[in-house]
C-alpha cells in the first residue's frame, strides 16, 4: 500500500495535470466544474491538491476536458518514455531493401510516430499517398528526393520538412550512399 506522501505527492501530480490542461484547453474553473457536473471550489481544491477527486469525479473532469483517465495518473516510465539504442531493430516490408526501425514505443493513445529508414542508393521512388496528419522528415546522411504535389524538393544530410500529409507524396535515395531519415508522424506509418 503505498504511503501517505506518496499519495500526496499524486495529488499534487495529478492536481497540476488538471490545471494545465483546463489552462491549455483556455477554459474557465466554472465552465469546466459545470462540464463535469462538480462543484467549482471542489474543482479548484483538486487541482491545488486539497482534495482527491472519486474515480467518478476524475472520470468527469477528464470527459470534460477531453481526455481519458490515464492523461493524469499515468507516470513517465521507461517502459513508455524512452528507446534504448539496444533495443532499435530494423526490419523491412516484403521484398523492399529499405529498412526500417521504430524510435519510438508502443503505447496506446500515442498521436506521433517516429522511424528510422534506410534506403540503399537505388532506393526506388515510394508510391504517391495521402492520409490524414502531417509528417516531418530529417535526413541524417545521404539525398533524398521529395515530391510534394509536383514539386520535387532535393534535401540532403541536415535538412528537414514538414508537411500535412494530405498533400500528395512521395520520397526516394536520390543520392550516390545510403539516405538515412528520420520519419515522424501522425498517424502511425506502421
Amino acid at each position: 500500500m503505498p504511503s501517505t506522501s506518496e499519495n500526496s505527492n499524486a495529488d499534487v501530480e495529478m492536481g497540476g495535470k488538471i490545471r494545465a490542461l483546463r489552462h491549455r484547453l483556455g477554459r474557465t474553473l466554472e465552465q469546466t466544474a459545470k462540464a463535469a457536473g462538480i462543484s467549482k471550489p471542489f474543482l479548484s481544491q483538486v487541482e491545488r491538491s486539497r482534495a482527491s477527486p472519486s474515480l467518478g469525479s476524475l472520470a468527469r473532469i477528464a470527459g470534460a476536458l477531453g481526455v481519458k483517465v490515464q492523461y493524469f495518473v499515468d507516470t513517465p516510465s521507461e517502459e513508455r518514455s524512452v528507446r534504448r539504442k539496444k533495443d532499435l531493430w530494423f526490419f523491412s516490408f516484403g521484398d523492399s531493401a529499405t529498412l526500417f526501425a521504430r524510435m519510438t514505443n508502443l503505447s496506446a493513445g500515442r498521436k506521433l510516430e517516429a522511424i528510422l529508414v534506410r534506403m540503399p542508393v537505388g532506393h526506388e521512388e515510394s508510391e504517391v499517398r495521402t492520409h490524414a496528419g502531417e509528417e516531418f522528415l530529417y535526413v541524417m546522411a545521404g539525398e533524398v528526393s521529395l515530391t510534394l504535389e509536383d514539386k520535387i524538393f532535393v534535401l540532403q544530410a541536415g535538412d528537414s520538412t514538414h508537411y500535412a500529409s494530405t498533400v500528395p507524396h512521395k520520397w526516394r535515395n536520390a543520392g550516390a550512399s545510403e539516405a538515412v531519415v528520420v520519419w515522424v508522424g501522425t498517424p502511425s506509418l506502421l
